[in-house]
């Protein structure tokens, strides 16, 4: 097989395989937590953006 001449087991071809649908999955549920929560912010974005937003006080 191919991946016997690049140097590729098969249990590094999963490996690879397992991170790659783990990548899809965690992205999938992001994006259908933020299309749930209607657009809102949450995390240290969201704060930053809160401080950002807020007048600091003048000296």
């Amino acid at each position: 097989m191919i991946w016997n001449e690049l140097g590729v087991s098969g249990g590094i071809a999963l490996c690879a395989l397992y991170f790659v649908v783990k990548w899809a999955v965690r992205s999938a549920i992001v994006e259908a937590h933020a299309q749930i929560a209607g657009g809102k912010k949450s995390g240290p974005q969201a704060l930053w953006d809160v401080i950002v937003s807020e007048d600091a006080p003048s000296e």
